[in-house]
């Protein structure tokens, strides 16, 4: 018994020394709670400007200084600091009389160990004897591409004059979550104009460049009671019904939709002679006009330089390259020009001015002896040359055929040019399609200037034949450029691509306001547009499209003009709808789909797929994975074509609390109405 006791003892022994890893509890999936603050949340009366708060856990801060809002804005930023369980905030402004103050965490607050994030966390006081209470919710997206605009400071006005937004600090303030919901918490009685912002130099106010949303009408916030019905499940699996009351906040479905003006002051930013033949002007921002250029001294003195030169702009006139013509001109080292155009002045209105610009060219010289030496020996060697044993090298113009390889059937003929032509004989340009082992001459419209704007891309278009060869040839001589300089011979061979190559895809689409232009466009993985179709009569007809998978997405236009625009604060003009096809379309060869598309099926913030998203909220810890686009059972046409929804898909029939935006008629009457719902303000109850 002895021996057993021993070996029982030494073995217990052995075991408690023994090395390996303790096995832990469950993993921590909740974010820090409060426990209490000092002051308590809602206190009145405060005098003091230092608040500590504590939770039942360490934590940690990340980002305070961008993620934590303190409103009404302070001019000083709060020196806030994280400490074992607790949070302390010192105020370095005055604390103002009869005011409610709210230190808003966003998701600043995360526990030490696992990070898990307390989104949403706000804390309020007041200096005086009352406490306001009323709150506003909604989202925010990007106007264009319905990114949720994470991180966007949201502010309110009491001040309902037009000048408030640029010359006066919002009254309240708050920043939007990963989401793009925000919350902008004790608000007095009253009405008030709301606005989103990309605050970039921190003054709580709107300067033209930052981004901006703004709300169509008033907006005046109430509070309820109001009583939800819970089912509640006894231990015995009997159910009960319970009515429990609560205040509902309201509106708390306010939809801001961001845009950029795109705003810059017109200057002139740039002017220079790189080149003899070439003048580069650039100007700080789009233009209506272009420049009054006139050559000041020299025995061309007076002259208005476009009829000595011929112009190369940008579609927005803000980027001009001059090709000088004349001979005696490009060989004068020194030109002064006097030039007229728009700026803008101290009241940042456009105003004329005219300055006179100097561009000086100098030909690089043979600085070194080396260099001098080099060049002559260059010299001597052409001149003991004779032309009957070495040819003289002939400058030829270049010329570019612009398809190459493969042609879609859509693709229209293009060439470019080395310099601005004085002559073009379209006489010289022939179009061959190979017919049973021939080269046959197609005839084509005669080619022409693409664009007025860039003198250098000629075209045309041609009808051609899907599968088939075709060769381009341009004779020699037949083009000569501003210099003098004529092509050599030019030749390019092409296959255009057959059609069942394509794909090819119409949608249907419902819900557009009536009469309403829109246009649709096929994005790819980037979410960038790689074509655009008008809508006409509810189809938007995508042909000729190659095999892959894509996106849709559409937007109204309003102004007829086929490109997306943005807003204006100014004229109260918000930017132009978008929506999006909730699904991800792949497309295969020779695939004719027809696709419904109900423009308001699915809320506005459920409508961008995801796999396309940027601004992604992180996921929490212990969250399952989001459906993955790239899953093999997540296929949105079956092997025939015909479009198959997943009866579980969360981008498919799921109905989310948010408003279906309609039209901008119904969006005028109910305050351009964001998401429908509790909304954001459930994060207040």
């Amino acid at each position: 018994m002895r021996l057993i006791v021993a070996i029982v003892a030494a073995a217990a022994l052995a075991a408690c020394a023994s090395m390996g890893r303790p096995e832990g509890g469950p993993i921590d999936e909740t974010p820090p709670v409060f426990v209490r603050s000092t002051p308590r949340p809602g206190a009145v009366n405060v005098e003091r400007d230092r608040i500590t708060i504590e939770f039942d856990e360490n934590v940690q801060l990340k980002d305070a200084m961008n993620k934590v809002v303190v409103s009404p804005a302070q001019k000083t930023m709060p020196k806030i600091s994280a400490a074992g369980r607790r949070v302390t905030i010192n105020l370095m402004d005055s604390l103002q009389p009869n005011t409610t103050y709210t230190i808003d965490f966003t998701d600043a607050i995360s526990d030490l160990n696992e990070g898990n994030e307390l989104d949403g966390f706000a804390f309020d006081f007041a200096t005086g004897p009352t406490i306001d209470t009323l709150a506003i919710a909604g989202m925010v997206f990007e106007a264009e591409n319905l990114e949720p605009a994470q991180g966007m400071l949201v502010g309110v006005h009491s001040n309902l004059s037009d000048t408030a937004l640029t010359k006066v600090a919002f009254d309240r303030i708050t920043k939007t979550n990963q989401l793009g919901q925000f919350v902008i918490r004790n608000l007095k009685p009253g009405t008030y104009r709301i606005f989103a912002i990309n605050d970039v130099n921190r003054d709580n106010k709107w300067d033209r460049t930052e981004d901006i949303a703004f709300y169509d009408t008033l907006i005046s916030p109430t509070a309820s009671r109001k009583t939800r019905t819970d089912t509640l499940k006894a231990a015995d699996g009997t159910d009960s019904i319970a009515e429990t009351a609560y205040t509902a906040y309201a509106p708390d479905d306010v939809l801001l939709t961001w845009f950029n003006e795109k705003y810059k002051a017109q200057y002139m930013s740039k002017y220079e002679r790189k080149q003899r033949n070439k003048i580069y002007f650039e100007m700080g921002a789009p233009s209506d006009s272009f420049p009054e250029l006139t050559i000041t001294g020299g025995e061309f003195d007076g002259m208005n330089l476009k009829d000595l030169s011929v112009l190369k702009s940008s579609a927005t006139r803000d980027t001009l390259e001059y090709w000088l013509t004349d001979r005696r001109l490009i060989d004068t080292d020194s030109l002064f020009i006097a030039a007229r155009y728009l700026k803008t002045d101290s009241t940042d209105n456009l105003s004329w001015t005219t300055d006179t610009l100097s561009f000086v060219f100098r030909d690089k010289k043979k600085n070194t002896k080396k260099e001098k030496e080099k060049e002559k020996d260059k010299e001597k060697k052409q001149s003991s040359d004779t032309t009957d044993t070495v040819p003289p090298k002939v400058e030829l113009l270049k010329i570019t055929p612009l398809i190459q390889g493969t042609a879609e059937v859509y693709s229209p003929l293009r060439i470019s040019t080395e310099t601005p032509l004085s002559r073009f004989d379209s006489n010289a340009v022939h179009l061959h399609q190979l017919v049973d082992s021939n080269w046959v001459e197609v005839e084509i419209t005669p080619m022409a200037l693409v664009d007025t704007l860039n003198p250098l891309i000629y075209g045309t278009d041609v009808k051609w034949t899907p599968g088939e060869k075709y060769k381009l040839t341009i004779d020699s001589l037949g083009m000569t450029g501003i210099y003098d300089i004529s092509n050599g011979p030019v030749t390019a061979e092409f296959t255009v691509r057959p059609l069942e190559d394509y794909s090819s895809i119409n949608f249907n689409i419902t819900g557009l306001p009536t009469d309403a232009s829109a246009v649709a466009q096929l994005l790819n993985n980037q979410d960038k547009p790689v074509r655009s179709e008008p809508v006409n009569g509810g189809v938007a007809a995508f042909r000729h499209i190659q095999p892959g998978t894509y996106y849709a997405r559409l937007f109204v236009d309003r102004n007829g003009n086929g490109l997306y625009d943005g807003g204006n604060v100014a004229d109260s003009i918000q930017p132009e709808e978008v929506y999006y096809f909730s699904k991800k379309l792949s497309l295969k060869k020779n695939w004719d789909i027809n696709q419904p598309w109900d423009i308001n099926e699915l809320p506005i913030d459920q409508q961008k797929p995801l796999d396309i998203k940027k601004n992604k909220p992180k996921k929490k810890r212990g969250e399952e994975d989001m459906m993955n686009p790239d899953d093999e059972d997540d296929q949105y046409y079956d092997e025939f074509g015909n479009p198959s929804v997943d009866p579980d898909d969360p981008f498919g029939k799921r109905k989310g609390r948010n408003y279906n935006r309609t039209n901008r008629d119904q969006n005028a009457a109910n305050g351009r109405a964001g998401y429908r719902g509790s909304g954001s303000l459930g994060r207040l109850r």
